[in-house]
């Protein structure tokens, strides 16, 4: 048996389900959710586990020895027992991501419980109010990125308003043989550790010494400057680099993830981005997919090609495929460092061409906000250079006030281990928000930013190609099912400025990192405007527990739902948000080492 197969069967012990195949099928086939019990009661043990995934033995996380976890299947309305044993040898916790629970069910040690300590049972016990595609995972140090998730699916009390004859979950993650203690400590030791695409000193000199003429030259040069001064590269599209694996089911792409189907069968295809590092773009070539739910939640069905998947996110996706042919389900990284692969086919053991991953993308100084900017005299023409209030940007570039008043936030302790006073990164100076509340997606190839939606009733609006000839997209298109239950104006805004500094290697929310901020606070049952504003050129998928926000635009109550939001570089992202239930809650980047890094905040209902 070759080294793939056998890596596998190390990794993914257990599907007893498919002992009827032959054993190199049962590595690759997918298991159909029919196929897997709803149950109310689950018991779970998360312990170090050895694991070789990329040819060389490497230590993980496990959740009953496998990786990704079990996947547990519940029924809405039912109250359900899951008890968790902690066989390591630190405090765990699992965050039941997008669940909607009471306060002390929410998984996150030091915040909601105290954890479960190494050799303790805890048992979760909450009655499940929602229904769709969800996952669970650590919120425990810096566990989830060793590989510690799992996906969640609840069945809906009343069937789903779409049709289906097969079902398959289709969790998207990464993988690197390095501990994540050590990965951290790489990123904070040399800027840009794990990225390979940066322009060198030697190749600036270069491209320098090959510019027609001085105009040209003063151009590079002063557009270097003012990546310089950002503390960021136009190549910084991840944290990550070639050192990762890219995993579908916890499969790398030679292994062949495949999910079969008869021709003429509708496949509901949800995927679930537990990747600790990386987003993705999602396209199956020559097969349309029908949206359908964004982040366990139904909206009106929208046809597209491609759609990006942020850390946390989840889509579910129904396609159709006519001809008794492969298709590949290709899932590459945004950065374009490498791509998750699998396969949808009428047998195990067919494949389909895997396109190309296409150039690496690089950052200008239009995506950041700047396109006015005179790069050829080093100058910043058409920008307001005037004095800038103290932590909002750059050195010597201001950023327009909010138009509304915003709800300040003053410090408070909680992360360790990183500057008692660090610089903020943006002290003088922020990226321009834009007039209107831009589409998250609008930083994707062949996307604009976010139109007007159609009035209440109006159906999901067809999406355009772009010049490629792909329908992406966008979250404009995503309209819910159903309206909301909180049709009233916000009472509150709250503005939450994404910063950070890429060279350090820390990340903030205005300014502050956990460990120096005061919680934020919302009243119970209050309408909260959230306004975010990315002074990076990194995208940062926000996930907000214990609340569904309800993205701002264009669809006034048909506004979709969602607990994870991507906000792009130099764009402002808003939404509305009414919680339901008292407590602390956390509030968080879900690229992961922004977290651990300091873009976390506790926000305080009450």
């Amino acid at each position: 048996m070759d080294t793939p197969k056998r890596r596998t069967l190390q990794t993914l012990a257990g599907l007893g389900a498919l002992a009827v195949l032959p054993r190199a099928w049962a590595q690759v086939r997918a298991v159909e959710l029919r196929d897997t019990p709803v149950s109310r009661a689950y018991d779970l043990t998360v312990a170090d586990t050895a694991l070789n995934i990329t040819g060389k033995p490497a230590m993980g996380i496990t959740i009953n020895g496998t990786m990704p976890g079990p996947l547990l299947r519940f029924r809405e309305g039912d109250e359900v027992v899951i008890r968790v044993t902690n066989k390591l040898r630190e405090i765990t916790g699992i965050h039941w991501h997008g669940l909607l629970v009471p306060n002390d069910q929410d998984g996150v040690p030091g915040v909601t419980y105290p954890g479960i300590r190494p050799g303790e049972t805890f048992t979760y016990r909450f009655k499940l109010r929602q229904s769709g595609t969800y996952w669970y995972h650590s919120h425990a140090a810096l566990q989830e990125a060793a590989g510690y998730f799992a996906p969640l699916i609840v069945e809906p009390a009343k069937p789903d308003p779409f049709q289906y004859d097969r079902d398959y979950v289709v969790v998207i993650s990464d993988w690197i043989d390095t501990p994540p203690s050590q990965v951290l400590a790489n990123l904070k030791k040399v800027d840009g550790y794990y990225n390979y695409r940066r322009v060198t000193t030697p190749q600036f000199f270069a491209q320098l010494r090959s510019a027609p003429d001085a105009k040209a030259r003063d151009a590079l040069w002063a557009e270097r400057m003012e990546w310089a001064k950002m503390r960021m590269d136009p190549t910084d599209y991840s944290d990550g680099g070639d050192e990762w694996s890219f995993l579908l089911q916890g499969k790398r792409p030679g292994e062949n993830w495949t999910g079969l189907f008869k021709p003429g069968e509708r496949v509901r295809l949800r995927f679930i981005n537990a990747s600790p590092m990386n987003l993705y773009d999602v396209r199956i070539p020559g097969l349309p997919m029908t949206v359908v739910q964004a982040d366990g939640q139904n909206v009106n069905p929208v046809e597209v090609d491609e759609f990006r998947i942020g850390n946390g996110e989840t889509y579910d996706v129904i396609v159709q495929p006519s001809e008794a042919k492969a298709y590949t389900i290709f899932v590459p990284t945004i950065a374009r460092i490498g791509y998750a692969r699998g396969t949808l086919a009428p047998e195990v053991g067919m494949s389909a061409p895997v396109p190309e991953l296409g150039p690496k993308p690089v950052r200008t100084m239009a995506d950041m906000g700047m396109a006015g900017m005179d790069m050829g005299g080093g100058g910043m023409a058409g920008m307001d250079m005037g004095q800038a209030p103290a932590g909002a940007g750059h050195a010597g570039m201001a950023m327009p006030a909010p138009a509304k008043t915003a709800t300040p936030d003053a410090g408070m302790s909680g992360m360790t281990g990183m500057p008692a006073k660090p610089t903020d990164p943006h002290a003088g100076m922020a990226m321009p928000a834009p007039a209107k509340p831009a589409d998250p997606h609008a930083g994707m190839p062949g996307m604009g930013g976010t139109a007007d939606m159609p009035g209440m009733g109006a159906a999901a609006p067809k999406v355009e190609p772009g010049a490629d000839g792909l329908r992406r997209l966008k979250y404009a298109h995503l309209r819910a099912a159903t309206r909301n239950a909180d049709d009233r104006a916000p009472e509150k805004e709250l503005l939450v400025r994404l910063t950070g500094d890429m060279a350090r290697y820390f990340w903030t929310m205005n300014g502050q990192k956990m460990s120096q901020a005061a919680p934020f606070e919302m009243g119970l049952g209050q309408r909260v405007r959230i306004k975010f504003v990315n002074e990076t050129m990194m995208e940062h998928p926000m996930h907000l527990h214990g609340v569904f926000m309800e993205l701002v635009n264009g669809n006034g109550i048909y506004a979709p739902r969602k607990h994870t939001i991507i906000v792009p570089p130099a764009q402002t992202v808003e939404l509305d948000a009414t919680y339901e239930d008292e407590g602390m809650w956390a509030f968080h980047c879900h690229l992961f080492y922004h977290a651990a890094t300091g873009m976390m905040r506790l926000v305080k209902v009450a």
